[in-house]
């Protein structure tokens, strides 16, 4: 993946050119005034953390966080087999058997990168509210919250593999027969309306609440028309107006802070500022809360210069410049979600890659530039607008103090638009304009006066980067298909969904109920 001289980079920069500043130094809050670094974090070294609760559900909880902001798993295949981000190969660096390169181009297979790390990842969170759900003295509070978390993991199975078996159970794998991806829709919406009556109507920081229920089922009736074969326009608006009318949630003022390593908003929790944007989060924790990784996914080697990480970076993520330029220049939302142009170390001067491309027209000065030359075999090891959404902390270790937004606020708006906007067969409607309009008014942009179904799925694209939704919203708005950088178009209908792993098939070959492959592959 990584083939990286890592120390003779930083090593020879740090002796013959400029000076290194030691990086186990503590992080001041005053730097030399040519310092500004774009996404600079939240500028310190210790945040205060909001810590989870003390309720006995930690062990299916705490699996949210496994696949969703690393490598390897959800995010990757949720985000690298769409329009918004890449891993070029780097001449040999992140070749790793062409698997990226594959899911770049939606050439799955049961072996394609990643896709066993999802299905891995995902169900170990629902053997782990199983186990809890087969122990006794649990409050029906608790059973609420467990049942929640086991209907999302089986969301994002329904969403990626559609044909999975479900268990209730802490049986082996191969104990239940596949369901179908319409038996799957099923079981998740039921579990959820069963589970809202004993869930909170706000809940406690990275727990279920009434909110998330409805946000997430909002989520599902969008989808159902791809999920079951027949549309839940309806039930999608009215699931979202249970969060909208609820008055628990509404948009941040500052997009930016949302996503920073302290989450910071303007409501306050138990002396912890909290987003009240954020319906349910991924609560990632530098200590004890580790798995994510982006700022080590994205950044270019000597960029460590640039933040005193700890350990230097892997560069492999990038957005492509069509996504890029989606954004209009005064779209405060770009400035927060991409890493672009010149960059500097700490003391203002000029990062180097002494290892760089001499066809690059940078030189070995660090540029990172919207426009990548190509997706193989040789992509510019600086090219590529770095993903910067979730800011990195100042002298962050490999794993982000950043919570990940399960479900937002922001989401839920969109979600209500364009459900009505498919109901009245209307992208212009009143209703649609206007909560798209609320989302552009924050982001600094002018508002829409009519839409069209394309502008509405790259709203959807420009507030939700990075959020693991893009791949959905491509396939529902009849879009996965299209050709975008390096990837030619195609209309092939078994790719909106993955390959069953040929890992997971493998190991229940000798099992009551052996997994079959999903059509077409």
């Amino acid at each position: 993946m990584k083939n990286i001289f890592k120390l003779t980079l930083i090593s020879t920069f740090c002796l013959g050119l400029f000076s290194c500043t030691d990086l186990d130094e503590e992080i001041k809050g005053d730097y030399t005034e040519v310092f500004s670094p774009a996404n600079q974090g939240v500028g310190i070294k210790n945040n205060k953390n909001k810590p989870v609760p003390n309720d006995g559900l930690n062990a299916a909880f705490t699996r949210l966080l496994n696949g969703t902001a690393n490598h390897g798993s959800y995010f990757s295949i949720s985000e690298l087999s769409t329009d918004e981000a890449v891993i070029t190969q780097k001449g040999g660096d992140w070749f790793d058997g062409g698997i990226w390169l594959d899911m770049h181009r939606h050439i799955f297979s049961p072996a394609s990168g990643g896709i066993n790390g999802a299905w891995g990842d995902t169900y170990g969170g629902i053997v782990q509210a199983n186990t809890l759900l087969a122990g006794s003295g649990l409050s029906a509070g608790q059973i609420a919250q467990l049942r929640f978390v086991r209907a999302y993991f089986y969301w994002r199975l329904l969403d990626l593999f559609g044909n999975v078996p479900i268990t209730t159970t802490t049986g082996a794998a191969g104990s239940v027969a596949q369901s179908t991806r319409a038996q799957v829709y099923t079981f998740v919406e039921t579990e959820l309306l069963a589970a809202i009556p004993n869930l909170p109507a706000t809940g406690d920081y990275a727990r279920a609440s009434q909110g998330a229920a409805h946000a997430l089922l909002s989520r599902l009736y969008l989808n159902a028309l791809v999920y079951k074969g027949s549309q839940e326009w309806q039930k999608a608006i009215d699931e979202a107006d249970l969060v909208i009318n609820s008055g628990n949630y509404d948009l941040a003022a500052n997009y930016s802070a949302i996503f920073a390593p302290d989450n910071c908003e303007d409501r306050t929790e138990p002396g912890v500022k909290v987003s009240k944007e954020m319906i349910l989060v991924a609560p990632f924790d530098e200590a004890t809360g580790t798995g994510m990784n982006i700022a080590q996914m994205t950044l270019h080697y000597p960029s460590q210069l640039t933040f005193r990480l700890q350990e230097q970076p892997w560069n492999g993520y990038s957005t492509m410049e069509d996504f890029y330029n989606s954004y209009e220049a005064a779209d405060t939302r770009r400035a927060n979600n991409f890493i672009v142009g010149a960059q500097l170390d700490i003391n203002g001067n000029p990062i180097l890659d002494l290892a760089f491309d001499p066809d690059d027209p940078d030189g070995a000065e660090i540029n990172y530039t919207p426009a990548i030359n190509e997706l193989f075999p040789s992509g510019s090891r600086q090219a590529g607008a770095r993903l910067g959404k979730y800011s990195f902390k100042l002298g962050q270790g490999q794993n982000m103090d950043n919570d990940f937004p399960i479900l937002r606020y922001g989401e839920v708006l969109l979600n209500k638009a364009e459900a009505v906007a498919r109901l009245n067969a209307n992208f212009s409607h009143a209703t649609t304009l206007t909560l798209v309009n609320q989302i552009r008014a924050r982001a600094g942009v002018s508002a829409f006066g009519s839409m069209t179904e394309g502008q509405l799925l790259a709203e959807r694209g420009r507030e939700l980067f990075i959020e693991s939704l893009r791949r959905t919203d491509l396939i529902r708005f009849g879009a996965w298909g299209n050709a975008w950088w390096e990837k030619p178009a195609h209309g092939i209908d078994h790719r909106i969904l993955f390959a069953i792993p040929a890992e997971q098939i493998n190991a229940t070959l000798s099992s009551p109920f052996p997994l079959t492959q999903n059509p077409g592959y």
